[in-house]
């Protein structure tokens, strides 16, 4: 049973997120689909890993631009504001804490030993993001074939991810537009 969709609760449950969010937006996916999807059933798989996507495209913050997608779809402009204040929240005054005894921190050997385990885990944790979205965005040999194209291109030239997202969303809506049409005409 889903949890009552209120700002209180969307606060909270984007608070708990943000708090345990070390690393960036990259891991808060599984966070993510742990929270809004298994505990509270506020939305599905599918839309968040649609709203992941988006947020990657977007200019900001991943975890603020998610936060700002699922709020407004929970409660519009104000179920966003809620979640990312709740997001937010525990980074700002971390930051604030943190800025004021940096320097004697980064010398310490154990702070040092501690974001080595804290950067291990994001690994795990990105790698587990990865699994994720592979499950759900390449379903065909074609979408496979794109994924081959657009990570060539990543890794041997110059091109912003940005125009690299631009050009898959072009594609894929070019692709399905040909597909539905001879699938409307009975085959390809």
């Amino acid at each position: 049973m889903s949890e009552s969709v209120n700002y209180k609760n969307i606060f909270l449950t984007f608070l708990k997120a943000g708090t345990i969010l070390l690393g960036g937006g990259y891991i808060i996916l599984p966070i993510l689909q742990d929270e809004l999807v298994s505990k509270r059933n506020w939305i599905t798989s599918e839309e968040l890993t649609d709203y992941y996507a988006i947020s990657q495209s977007l200019p900001g913050l991943i975890a603020i631009n998610i936060s700002i997608l699922v709020g407004y779809k929970l409660k519009g402009k104000t179920g966003a504001i809620a979640a990312v204040l709740g997001i937010t929240f525990s980074a700002f005054w971390a930051i604030v804490i943190l800025a004021s005894v940096l320097t004697k921190l980064t010398m310490n050997p154990y702070i040092q030993s501690a974001f080595w385990g804290i950067g291990v885990a994001v690994v795990v944790l990105i790698i587990s993001a990865v699994r994720e979205m592979w499950d759900k965005a390449i379903k065909d040999f074609n979408s496979f074939i794109l994924y081959l194209i657009v990570l060539f291109v990543m890794l041997f030239t110059k091109i912003s991810p940005a125009y690299l997202i631009i050009a898959s969303v072009f594609l894929g809506i070019v692709y399905k537009s040909i597909e539905r049409h001879f699938n409307n005409k009975g085959g390809i």
